[in-house]
């Protein structure tokens, strides 16, 4: 049997559908074998960074691992990024690349260099196949360690030299992954700092969503009747309109929800992650204890005083504390903080829209995720870019259930959201996806609609409009009250849509958004609405935030 035959097979053993990538010289043999299969679909996309992101989102949401596919040199160094950024989110991904064959390793050679060890600080693991009859324990591994908490990106490459070589393997069976529960003692140790405690805090993180324990958490925190915060990976572990949510922790600046952290006296983290939102930011003068809940035992740091940790599986562990909590612990920091945020949260800005250069207006961000929310349905994805939207949509947008909102926050990744729109639409073809982006994001990886539409996926792209790198300009504005470098000239985005095929509207004035977005998601196809924002906003934000904080 073929080499690269082999590696099909032991890929569909693992249950991939898709596969993203750019067909080279040194993975030809793979894409040749590809060919043949009846259940991997090769999507040949139009660079190889889109290509992870796909991988990344699919992954994501499925729970199983994306995979992607690149040549050598070039080829390989663009997934890097995507790759990184699944990583960083525990986002399951296996990548596999080309090489040169063995017999030019040893020396300078045309686009030769060490990608295994490029790869080493992105992913949870990078090996070479030297010998060909490795293949499935090394395919089988790859997947496993991909899939296993926490998740991750794991790298394979196949030098050109053994892809067509003739061999004899068979393909290793699939297992389940082992899951672990905490010990009793740890969770004994947890239930008597809640005891002793008066007003616990609940801070739910990205694992929430992975291990799919939002109804677990949601009985727990209902029976301690404790307050509820979550990171940005974690929105809607909790319904919009529960009496204990709190919203989102995570921005860098001052909000209503730091009140509450700091009123508290015990903090329980469960399925959160450092790379979510640093300890320092929200537990740093006078650290209060933590119950540290998770998969993994817990990163060391000065802010994050672990008292207990329970580590296996979070809905194991909740549902143990729910069953053996003495009492309830009913409290609500700030006197009605929830109250606060909810007005906060939910209030429309009534100045009129600001106006734009093109004799139009531009239209707060806000009002668009204002307008987004009504029209959503509870399974509706949302995409987000990186950017200055990625902070309101993070701040302001509350989904209906969880794993409805995609956002890169590890690595924090502009270009990820036409990309990543593909991925959600593959992962959950039957959902609704919103993708939300700004113009310097859109302009990274927007070619990628082309990919889009040869696949006949439908979503609908909300592009952002200011002209300039938004997020960089309110932060040069707040700290040196002046801006710089961040401006540029953008194309004509309705005609940019309509060249590859896809219907392009253009908002021109707040009282045509609500139609375009209703218009857009009823075409059940791509569709690009082009929305000019009022930049300004952001700068109002983090000064009205600092402010009110100040105030409580």
């Amino acid at each position: 049997m073929k080499a690269t035959d082999l590696m099909v097979k032991c890929l569909e053993n693992e249950g991939v559908q898709y596969i993203f990538g750019i067909p080279g010289e040194e993975n030809i043999d793979l894409v040749h074998s590809l060919a043949s299969s009846d259940q991997i679909q090769f999507v040949a996309v139009r660079h190889e960074q889109g290509a992870a992101f796909m991988a990344d989102v699919y992954g994501r949401l499925t729970g199983k691992a994306g995979v992607c596919l690149a040549t050598l040199g070039p080829g390989a160094t663009n997934l890097l990024t995507g790759i990184g950024d699944a990583n960083l989110d525990h986002a399951p991904v296996v990548a596999i690349t080309g090489q040169a064959g063995l017999e030019r390793m040893h020396k300078e050679s045309h686009q030769y260099i060490d990608v295994v060890a490029m790869f080493e600080p992105v992913t949870k693991w990078s090996i070479q196949i030297k010998r060909p009859q490795t293949i499935p324990e090394i395919v089988r591994k790859a997947f496993k360690l991909a899939e296993l908490e926490k998740p991750g990106a794991v790298h394979i490459e196949l030098p050109e030299d053994m892809a067509a070589d003739d061999i004899e393997a068979k393909v290793l069976p699939k297992t389940p992954l082992p899951v672990s529960v905490p010990c009793e003692t740890s969770m004994k140790k947890a239930l008597e700092l809640i005891e002793k405690s008066q007003k616990p805090f609940i801070i739910a993180g990205n694992g929430v969503l992975r291990r799919k324990a939002s109804k677990e958490l949601q009985a727990f925190a209902e029976a301690l009747k404790a307050p509820v915060t979550h990171t940005f990976m974690a929105k809607g572990v909790l319904p919009p309109d529960h009496p204990l949510n709190m919203y989102t922790v995570g921005l860098q600046m001052k909000d209503y929800v730091l009140c509450g952290l700091h009123e508290a006296d015990l903090i329980l983290a469960i399925g959160y992650d450092f790379v979510e939102y640093l300890p320092m930011y929200w537990n740093e003068n006078n650290p209060k204890p933590i119950i540290h809940i998770d998969t993994l035992p817990a990163e060391v740091d000065e802010h994050y005083p672990v008292a207990a940790e329970l580590v296996g599986d979070i809905p194991a562990a909740l549902t143990y504390l729910t069953a053996h909590l003495k009492g309830t612990k009913e409290w609500m920091p700030g006197g009605e903080l929830h109250q606060k945020l909810v007005q906060e949260l939910t209030h429309i800005h009534k100045e009129e829209a600001s106006p734009s250069a093109s004799g139009g207006a531009r239209i707060k961000p806000k009002t668009i995720l204002d307008e987004v929310a009504k029209i959503a349905t509870d399974n509706t994805i949302v995409i987000s870019d990186v950017g200055a939207h990625k902070l309101w949509i993070a701040r302001n947008y509350q989904p209906k259930l969880p794993n409805r909102v995609v956002i890169s926050n590890g690595f924090a990744t502009m270009g990820i959201a036409v990309p990543g729109a593909i991925g959600a639409k593959l992962a959950c073809p039957d959902d609704p996806v919103i993708c939300i982006t700004g113009d310097g994001g859109f302009l990274m990886n927007g070619v990628e609609v082309e990919t889009a539409k040869r696949l006949g996926v439908a979503f609908t792209i909300l592009l952002l409009n200011d002209s300039k790198y938004g997020l960089i300009d309110w932060k040069l504005k707040n700290r040196f009250d002046a801006s710089y470098g961040v401006e540029f000239a953008n194309p004509d985005f309705v005609r940019f849509a309509e060249s590859f095929g896809i219907t392009g509207i253009r908002v021109n004035h707040v009282t045509e958004l609500e139609a375009a977005l209703q218009k857009a998601l009823s075409m059940k196809e791509i569709v690009l609405v082009e929305i000019p924002v009022d930049a300004e906003e952001n700068l109002k934000l983090s000064q009205h935030l600092g402010k009110m904080v100040c105030r409580l």
